[in-house]
């Protein structure tokens, strides 16, 4: 049974929702969020039912365009579509339709709009819960600009603008090359990557690999976004094929020589390196490959050896310190460890040698002395480094020499636990003097704080270094020595 007028105007006052009239513009998007939650019960209603009966479909102007849910639908998604779907989809005949039962409004009663071509208007209820109210909400009105949808008839440079701001657009009805090439110039134009790239993938697919080559060839910023997408989709069959295009046949061998990054087996990853040497590349790569299929050809040698040498179980390093990993594919620096590890005293003659290794693959003194000195304090050997660091002049004496500073040394050797008496050793010949009294009282080396304290005359700071030493202990005594001293003259 329909309302009356009375009914009517109360049930509106005692609701919480307001009806909608196109008078009042001015509250139509200050009421949004009410209609979007009378939208989105209203959506539930439709996505529930599934009557297939068929539904009038009417715009504001009274024209077929859409089904109930396709309106529903549109309102709900209407303030957050910017362009992204046609306004005005074709209309789809087997659309879900609402229940036409116990309806208590009419569609024109609701969207105030006329008949359609087909005869009257069909009705619906809204049963979303036992209470009476009753929730509709229409479509809220667009600004016209935004009924022009993503397929209309846009400009290259439109197009382009309107992909920086995030809309849906479609590139499918731009099939001359002119309007894909202005495209691709307005995208570079506006320095944006997502869009330049986003045109490329459109011209891979829909261009020959001659033109796009071409044209590319005279677009160097759209080539290098290019190169760029083919290497990051792995397409290397294509990459290989537009650098060959280009003339670029030191790039083409480099990416021929990368190939070996995907072979696991080691002896064909070495045949595949040899084969590398061939490739046309510049003097400084060719290089490196050499290098590298040298290395690889004597990890294999070394690793064969001492995985034989572990299993016998005679070798004692190998027992004492079990590898924890095999050499194969190691980088060059953590091969002349292992080496300087496993192998620091066999001559320069075996593969495995790290004076060997030093010269072939021509690593600077100071590398090697690092690399040296780390691998033998990991393993306490002392009297190795005391031998590392030793070196003779033209008269035969003897002194301590280093590339690497001391106070570095005393680092390392600190790192890997050095006792006392090494590390006295090397703090004592850091040159600056207040770098070597800070290190050495750090790691109480009493010793050298004492004798730079004589050395520098400096009485005061002597008496107030007995104190932070044992009492009765060994440096004390020397102290209250040098203190008592009469051929000493202190400065204070």
């Amino acid at each position: 049974m329909m309302k009356s007028k009375a009914d009517e105007e109360d049930y509106w006052n005692s609701s919480k929702f307001k009806a909608f009239t196109f008078d009042d513009e001015d509250d139509e998007y200050s009421r949004l969020k009410e209609s979007k939650q009378a939208v989105n019960s209203i959506r539930r209603l439709v996505e529930e039912d599934d009557d297939e009966d068929d539904v009038e479909r009417v715009s504001w102007s009274g024209e077929p365009v859409g089904s109930i849910s396709w309106s529903v639908r549109e309102t709900a998604a209407s303030n957050q579509r910017t362009d992204r779907e046609p306004t005005f989809p074709k209309i789809n005949t087997d659309t879900p339709t609402i229940s036409k039962s116990h309806s208590g409004y009419s569609l024109s009663s609701l969207f105030k709009a006329g008949k359609t071509r087909g005869g009257n208007f069909q009705t619906f209820t809204d049963p979303l819960s036992d209470s009476s109210v009753r929730l509709y909400a229409p479509e809220l009105r667009k600004p016209k600009s935004e009924y022009k949808d993503f397929v209309s008839d846009w400009s290259p440079e439109e197009t382009v603008h309107r992909m920086q701001q995030g809309k849906a657009v479609s590139l499918e009805k731009f099939r001359s090359l002119q309007d894909k090439l202005l495209l691709l110039d307005f995208g570079v134009s506006a320095h944006d990557g997502n869009v330049i790239t986003a045109v490329l993938i459109y011209l891979k697919r829909t261009l020959s690999k001659e033109v796009l080559f071409r044209e590319l060839e005279s677009r160097q910023t759209a080539l290098r976004h290019f190169i760029h997408y083919l290497t990051e989709t792995r397409d290397q069959r294509l990459l290989l094929e537009l650098l060959r295009a280009l003339g670029r046949t030191e790039d083409v061998a480099l990416l021929q020589y990368k190939e070996h990054l995907s072979i696991a087996d080691e002896n064909k990853r070495r045949d595949f390196l040899k084969s590398c040497l061939s490739l046309p590349l510049s003097p400084e790569d060719s290089a490196h490959v050499q290098d590298h299929y040298t290395l690889m050809e004597r990890q294999i040698i070394i690793e064969a050896t001492d995985r034989q040498a572990e299993r016998g179980g005679k070798v004692e390093i190998f027992q004492k310190f079990p590898r924890r990993a095999s050499i194969l594919n190691m980088p060059l620096i953590t091969t002349l460890y292992y080496c300087c590890f496993y192998h620091y005293t066999e001559s320069e003659g075996t593969y495995s040698s790290p004076l060997n290794i030093r010269h072939t693959f021509r690593i600077s003194e100071k590398q090697y002395f690092v690399t040296a000195l780390a691998a033998r304090a990991k393993l306490k050997a002392w009297l190795d480094l005391d031998a590392l660091f030793t070196s003779r002049n033209w008269l035969g004496f003897t002194r301590k020499k280093s590339p690497l500073s001391f106070h570095r040394v005393v680092d390392i050797l600190q790192k890997n636990s050095a006792p006392t008496q090494v590390l006295q050793e090397y703090v004592g010949l850091i040159d600056d003097a207040d770098l070597r009294i800070s290190l050495a009282q750090k790691h109480k080396c009493h010793d050298i704080v004492i004798n730079t304290y004589r050395d520098l005359k400096d009485r005061q700071l002597l008496l107030g270094y007995r104190g932070k030493v044992e009492r009765g202990s060994a440096e004390e005594r020397k102290i209250n020595e040098l203190l008592d001293n009469p051929q000493i003259r202190w400065k204070n």
